[in-house]
């Protein structure tokens, strides 16, 4: 087959194409290195199946043009920005980065008749619903943050989209995604403040938020097990791990890790960590589960794995 990976520089990009080009399937990549990076297209270049293009998606018409002649069977779009922090800044940043960067997309395979979409959704569309497990099906669904609203948008459009062009789609939603090569985060930023102060360690919120973190390998398997066969029409799962981790648990495990002491944790207060964090979050995984995958590591192993990996 030949795919394409919209922020295939990116964290979870790379390991997707990874993947791909070792199962032997033509790889276009594309990616602007807003949070990509450039060693991540360096590795593949002398894979003969890969193919990178240095390009803004959220621009429609150049993506569209310079995609026009390239043959395309499915397209796993991953692009957006995952910074929910940086994007609280600003609301331009996810509705070029995350919302336009899916209206591209949707664009491509509208003028190319490119029927097979992989969606990378996310958790936050549900919003704030107060640490009870969320299922797909939940209704008025409330973001809280710029990105889980271009992100809703995206699904949205998705499903008009996929209804006039009689598109296949598989959309997952899933949380906080760590592993190698991970680019921020609440792990990474405490392995850097740790590194720069071994003694004191600033918590955004109460250290309470409690969150499921999965294993960026095990979303990997997932992704191909579930687009392996597509239907037509959308189909939307939750993905994730049945555990979860609170912040203050992460930071115990960054400084084991990294072997400090007695450090002495200064909490910010309040019970986010900042505006548009979700304190506490948990998904339903049955239709995940009845579908036959299940994460290999639990929150707690992907988080000492994770920052096992950054402190190398």
């Amino acid at each position: 087959m030949k795919i394409l990976v919209t922020g295939g520089a990116g964290f979870i990009g790379t390991h997707l194409v990874e993947r791909l080009l070792k199962e032997n399937h033509k790889v276009i990549s594309v990616d602007n290195f807003t949070l990509g990076k450039q060693e991540n297209v360096d590795k593949f270049n002398n894979n003969s199946n890969f193919k990178f293009y240095n390009i803004d998606i959220d621009n429609t018409e150049l993506f569209c043009e310079t995609l026009k002649s390239e043959e395309i069977d499915y397209i796993y779009h991953l692009a957006a920005n995952s910074d929910i922090q940086k994007g609280g800044k600003n609301p331009l940043v996810d509705y070029n980065d995350t919302f336009m960067t899916t209206f591209s997309v949707l664009e491509l395979m509208r003028r190319k008749n490119i029927k097979n979409l992989f969606f990378s959704s996310t958790s936050a569309i549900y919003g704030d619903e107060n640490g009870e497990n969320v299922h797909e099906d939940l209704g008025a669904l409330l973001p809280i943050s710029y990105y889980g609203g271009a992100k809703f948008a995206s699904e949205n459009f998705i499903s008009s989209y996929a209804f006039m062009n009689d598109l296949n789609v598989v959309t997952f939603r899933f949380p906080n995604v760590i592993g190698p090569n991970l680019t921020h985060g609440v792990i990474f930023d405490f392995v850097k403040k740790l590194k720069n102060n071994p003694n004191e360690l600033e918590i955004l919120g109460d250290g309470t938020q409690t969150k499921p973190y999965i294993y960026v390998l095990d979303l990997v398997d997932c992704i191909m097990q579930m687009t392996e066969k597509m239907k037509p029409g959308v189909v939307i799962y939750n993905v994730g791990v049945e555990t979860a981790t609170t912040v203050t648990e992460i930071a115990d495990i960054v400084c084991e890790v990294l072997g400090y002491k007695n450090v002495k944790y200064n909490y910010t207060g309040g019970s986010g960590g900042w505006k548009g964090d979700v304190p506490k979050f948990q998904y339903d995984l049955t239709k995940i589960h009845n579908a036959g995958w299940r994460a290999k590591y639990t929150s707690n192993e992907a988080v000492r794995k994770t920052a096992e990996l950054i402190e190398d």
